[in-house]
């Protein structure tokens, strides 16, 4: 490997000159090779591990949601216009489909995020940081697979510009970065994400011939081409098919309509659990997310205080609707709490989101509290809200702002009572 590392050294652009492309080898060339020195303690590190790696064990982590998400976007295509109904059929066109739909979201979410990353690198004359490795990993897997792309290279740039940049970059951040992107989109384009005027990937909308079929038909074309190659069934007219009326409500907005008897009228527990079901791409599987949050845990990367306790907040509070709904099974109090937790994104925010070390609590007892928090607004918020069925996004950006307020008060009453000893 010698050889290559003074190929590549000799390549290296002057940082005078070149500030960008400096800023540019750079970050390619210490997520190729180790740097000389490591950060040591601090809010990310537990070892000598520089932090790029540390990200790259998160990102690691997810890709189990990023397949069975990509092949989820195949299968709900495919039930919507009545083929290949089965798990399994057509599961080479169902993967194809979901790669169509998911690669462009993952590579504008990259081109965005990391290009300001690199411009204010370039900037500011310091290497890149290595923050936007998760957050650019995450924010695919919580956006709608038929989110428009301008709108998610808006609310990308946002959630860099003001929720990071603006604080001094990585590790200065208050909020979590890819939740402010999701919220961004959420408040600022309700009507392009819900409703009945809802965007859709593959139907535009004339004043005189209504709904109209785009020509997005061209990548299921070259798929079907390879396909046709393995003697494998092909797209044909049902990659560019779209159903104007069909309805894929999710569980919980079902349950907040009707209860929890009319989500088990569609939905099983079992598609609900292992992730069968519409839904943001990544947060349906609770199996492969809960795998992913093992491997966090294992590495020492996640904290299991903070997963532990957001899980006993949002039990108690589920616990005590329950007690509330009483024989009311109409209402989304009487939903079982146990129910609650593979109904939606808890387990994904519990252990990709709320687990965040910059925006979390710092301290031990903190990280108790500020789990605990999470799980007990994010159900008061799911449940008692009447326009959102789903609360962990603005629970755990609610308790962000409270994360410091926490260690400072923990902090102080460890003081006082070392006092009181001396």
């Amino acid at each position: 490997m010698k050889p290559l590392l003074k190929f590549i050294k000799k390549i290296e652009p002057d940082k005078k000159k070149s500030p960008f492309l400096h800023t540019l080898f750079d970050g390619f060339f210490t997520f190729l090779y180790s740097p000389d020195s490591t950060t040591k303690g601090g809010v990310h590190i537990r070892d000598g591990m520089d932090l790029k790696r540390t990200m790259v064990m998160v990102v690691l982590a997810m890709q189990a949601c990023y397949l069975l998400g990509t092949y989820n976007i195949g299968h709900q295509h495919f039930a919507a216009i009545g083929e290949h109904a089965g798990l399994f059929e057509g599961f080479h066109l169902k993967l194809a489909y979901g790669l169509i739909k998911l690669l462009p979201i993952f590579i504008v979410a990259h081109v965005v995020g990391l290009g300001i990353e690199f411009w204010y690198a370039s900037k500011k004359g310091h290497a890149i940081e290595e923050g936007f490795l998760v957050t650019g990993a995450l924010i695919p897997l919580i956006m709608p697979p038929d989110l428009p792309l301008w709108i998610l290279a808006v609310s990308v740039a946002f959630a860099v510009i003001i929720g990071k940049e603006a604080f001094g970059g990585t590790g200065m951040n208050i909020l979590n970065v890819a939740l402010l992107c999701r919220v961004f989109v959420f408040f600022a384009y309700p009507t392009e994400i819900s409703g009945d005027e809802v965007w859709i990937a593959g139907i535009t909308k004339d004043e005189n011939l209504g709904y109209m079929a785009e020509n997005y038909d061209w990548l299921c074309g070259i798929a079907d081409s390879i396909f046709g190659w393995f003697g494998w069934s092909q797209f044909g007219d049902g990659g560019a098919l779209v159903v104007e009326g069909y309805t894929g409500a999710t569980p919980l907005a079902i349950a907040a309509k009707d209860g929890w008897a009319e989500v088990t009228n569609k939905y099983s527990e079992a598609n609900m659990i292992w992730g069968m079901i519409p839904g943001s791409i990544g947060e349906t599987s609770k199996p492969l997310i809960l795998l992913g949050a093992a491997i966090l845990l294992i590495t020492g990367i996640a904290s299991w205080r903070v997963m532990l306790s957001m899980f006993i907040g949002a039990a108690l509070v589920a616990m005590g609707m329950n007690a509330i709904a009483g024989f009311d099974t109409t209402s989304f109090l009487a939903v079982p709490w146990y129910a609650q937790f593979y109904m939606g994104s808890f387990f994904f925010a519990m252990a990709f989101m709320a687990t965040d070390p910059v925006t979390a609590a710092s301290t031990n007892t903190g990280k108790w509290i500020y789990g605990f928090m999470i799980g007990a607004v994010g159900m008061i918020v799911r449940v008692l809200n009447p326009a959102y069925p789903e609360g962990w996004m603005l629970a755990i950006l609610f308790m962000n702002v409270f994360a410091p307020l926490i260690d400072h008060y923990v902090l102080e009453a460890n003081i006082k009572k070392r006092l009181s000893r001396a």
